[in-house]
């Protein structure tokens, strides 16, 4: 028997609106195209309507199980919960939009 020793990427993210009172805890297989579809406003009616447009916090998973199961504990937790996780890697709360693109080769829309 052979098994499927295949790298994939799945991602955690957490995104806010531009104020910081609104976020959006989400699982993605594509952190690049889903931050841009948050940015335009498709896949999400939560996004949508809360402007929760600037990815603050991502985390990488291998296995789709163990992403999918950090997002369960994430959405469960306190905002004032994620905005300390946020701030272990991002003090400021900067939007990492356009980092996460450079990385990728992609342009953010102005």
């Amino acid at each position: 028997m052979t098994f499927n020793t295949r790298e994939y990427n799945f991602f955690i993210y957490i995104m806010a609106n531009h104020e910081r009172r609104s976020f959006y805890v989400g699982f993605s297989n594509d952190i690049s195209r889903r931050t841009i579809e948050h940015m335009y406003g498709y896949g999400c009616e939560f996004s949508k309507k809360y402007k929760t447009f600037d990815l603050l916090y991502y985390e990488q998973y291998q296995y789709n199980n163990e992403a999918i199961a950090r997002e369960k504990q994430l959405k469960g937790w306190r905002r004032d919960k994620k905005i300390s996780l946020v701030k272990t890697i991002n003090p400021d709360l900067e939007k990492l939009n356009q980092q996460l693109f450079n990385d990728y080769g992609y342009t953010e829309k102005t």
